[in-house]
């Protein structure tokens, strides 16, 4: 059975379910619709401290019960927060799935948030921040997204600022996870080994009896254009150069996502849009990569396109080499990028560039965990559609259609360029 079923609780929760019965493995996973976008200046870094939080217990499973009673019925768990969205799976034998059910139903509703554990955990989350300060790509990211956006809160790192992680406090904490850890705020996507008659009716008893409070969407008044270009230095530990150009991209269900999909494969080689892994692509053929690895003006060429609910950034990333000016590279990307926009590039180029990415599309969506991650994943950005005629409309994008997204996106006029330099080196 290869057909989503989708059922939505009285609550207001949303349940998608997909039979795949080629192993005896369930993959549970519980999306809630809250991550950096929905936060307000001095509570940045709120949704991931919350998430952390979520580890803590319940007067039911009590936080070091939880780690032994997954591993001891063979299952792994995880957590993550991103800019859109908080997800929780499991990933168990079929034969054990109602502890995944009973365990996410039960921290919707009753996290303790003890204080002792609030300000463990805020040395924590404040430790993992300043972590990420010794990464240069980190601290190159995080220079480059402030510059890129005005007022959207995709302009802050998931993790937050120093600032904010003092001062939030557990009220603060326990407040944001009573409003997003919702019902009616949440998708619930379990696939795998089943029948979905009877795991309908044990979800049912563990989420149905759940009281679910209606929310209104987030509306974010529109970030404007970038009306020039912007350079960005970082001076900071290491001993390597980064640089990259950022430019503002769709929203992933915008028609012209699919678009800039190939058109980041075509340049850089595709970029995985899946969060738990599966496989991997060489970017050999792509243009930058024989415009500057083979040529030797850089070490690395990578791309980054991911899929938001608003429009959020295309980047371009590189790894300098010592013996090579910053400048060099940049005019070389430049007359790559000025090719693509002059001249249209070949349908046989379209269609190498389409079934890369959808072959790194195949790899992150072949096995249960993945499946379950797509079942939920884009219900945070569209619906389950965008997932079932992805490839197709990969397929449908035309030269003409590169070529213009070229012109209009990739616009050297609206950017931000970011330099990050290792202590010491020259500006």
């Amino acid at each position: 059975m290869d057909q989503m079923t989708e059922v939505m609780l009285e609550n207001g929760m949303k349940v998608h379910l997909k039979e795949i019965h080629t192993a005896p493995i369930i993959s549970h996973w519980v999306w809630y619709r809250v991550g950096s976008r929905y936060e307000t200046p001095g509570k940045t870094g709120i949704s991931h401290w919350v998430e952390h939080m979520q580890f803590k217990g319940t007067p039911l499973f009590p936080a070091g019960i939880l780690d032994r009673a997954i591993s001891r019925d063979g299952g792994v768990w995880n957590a993550f927060t991103y800019m859109d969205w908080t997800t929780f799976f499991e990933t168990m034998p079929a034969s054990k799935i109602d502890l995944a059910l009973k365990l996410e139903s039960d921290r919707m509703v009753n996290s303790r948030y003890d204080p002792e554990e609030v300000a463990s955990e805020r040395t924590v989350v404040i430790s993992e921040r300043e972590g990420s300060e010794n990464e240069p790509l980190f601290r190159l990211e995080e220079a480059v997204e402030s510059a890129a956006f005005e007022t959207h809160p995709y302009r802050n790192e998931v993790i937050g600022s120093i600032a904010d992680l003092n001062a939030i406090q557990r009220d603060d904490l326990y407040n944001h996870y009573r409003k997003y850890y919702n019902p009616s705020n949440a998708v619930l996507a379990i696939a795998g080994d089943f029948d979905t008659s009877s795991i309908l009716e044990r979800i049912r008893a563990v989420y149905g009896k759940l009281v679910g409070s209606p929310m209104a969407a987030l509306e974010l008044p529109s970030e404007p254009s970038l009306s020039s270009e912007k350079h960005i230095e970082v001076h900071g530990p290491g001993e390597t150069t980064f640089l990259t150009l950022v430019y503002r991209a769709p929203a992933a269900s915008d028609p012209a996502f699919f678009v800039m999909s190939v058109l980041d494969s075509l340049l850089t080689g595709p970029s995985s849009l899946n969060m738990v892994g599966g496989g991997g692509i060489s970017n050999k053929t792509s243009r930058l990569y024989r415009a500057l690895i083979e040529k030797e003006l850089a070490i690395s060429v990578s791309g980054g396109l991911q899929a938001t609910h608003d429009p959020y950034l295309y980047s371009i990333t590189i790894t300098g080499r010592p013996d090579i000016e910053p400048e060099k590279v940049f005019a070389r990307i430049d007359e790559e990028i000025g090719r693509l926009q002059d001249t249209k590039v070949t349908q046989e180029e379209i269609d190498r560039a389409v079934k890369q990415a959808r072959a790194l599309f195949a790899y992150g969506s072949e096995n249960i965990t993945n499946q379950g991650f797509w079942l939920g994943y884009t219900e945070m950005f569209d619906t389950y559609t965008w997932f079932s005629e992805y490839v197709k409309r990969l397929q449908a994008v035309t030269p003409e259609m590169v070529q213009q997204a070229a012109q209009t996106i990739l616009n050297r006029a609206a950017r931000v360029r970011g330099i990050y330099l290792p202590e010491g080196a020259e500006s």
